[in-house]
């Protein structure tokens, strides 16, 4: 299975927010999208998830047209968007019940929460958690719906930065167990080439791709390699096209 995005445009009233972006992600790989504020990486993100369409060109998931949101393509926002009211086992289910399911699979949604370390914290509200597990709850909520492609909306730029190192640890840590696709999109240039195995980088309005590159760490990853001559030869080059400059 692979997600295929062909030279797609996206205009909206009249200003081109996108413009002819063409990308092959395969399966299982973890790919960061980096772009300044407005560079239309959100915008490619909610048309992936079917919640925005092409003005021109196509996106392709196995071979077919996405056209609207389906359970195959999840999004991770970078607020949790969890209920108040409900539990956190019940927050993890919401996305099941909302799909129509007549019967719950308790047990795997208790599966879902023990992968994310939270076994225990069940019946908590969201206000009795951190900013992080909320996240992870965040995150719950989307794997237990089995997604193909888990696309993820810069979803740890609220969080502190001790928080927010902590959850790049935990997302890195699940998917070597899980090997979903990853679509990760980020401001942030050492979180972008830190979590992904593969980093695009899109140019200002009308976001292009101005680099595709392999991420040339390898895994487990820490902290040690942001000092390393490959981690900052890649950074260099992602700043120049953030400041708009040419490769």
């Amino acid at each position: 299975m692979a997600l295929e995005i062909e030279r797609v445009t996206k205009i909206f009233n009249g200003q081109q927010a996108l413009d002819e972006v063409s990308l092959r992600v395969e399966t299982g790989s973890f790919l960061t999208i980096l772009g300044a504020s407005g560079c239309g990486k959100s915008t490619l993100l909610n048309m992936l998830a079917g919640l925005e369409t092409p003005s021109t060109g196509r996106i392709m998931l196995d071979g077919e047209s996405v056209n609207s949101p389906g359970p195959d393509r999840v999004v991770v926002f970078q607020k949790p968007g969890l209920y108040p009211w409900l539990s956190l086992r019940d927050n993890v289910a919401f996305g099941l019940r909302m799909r129509g399911a007549s019967n719950i699979p308790w047990r795997e949604v208790d599966r879902v929460i023990e992968l994310i370390g939270l076994s225990g914290f069940e019946s908590h509200r969201p206000y009795e958690l951190s900013g992080g597990m909320q996240q992870r709850v965040a995150i719950a909520r989307a794997l237990v719906m089995h997604p193909r492609v888990l696309l993820m909306d810069e979803p740890f730029g609220a969080l502190d930065a001790q928080t927010r190192e902590n959850m790049q640890n935990f997302l890195t840590e699940l998917w070597e167990r899980i090997h979903a696709t990853v679509i990760f999109v980020t401001h942030d240039i050492d979180e972008a080439i830190m979590l992904g195995s593969r980093l695009v980088v899109m140019s200002a309005r009308p976001g292009r791709i101005s680099l595709d590159s392999t991420v040339p760490l390898g895994r487990p990853r820490n902290w040690d390699m942001t000092t390393s001559s490959e981690f900052l030869e890649l950074k260099r080059a992602a700043r120049r096209i953030l400041a708009g400059e040419t490769l």
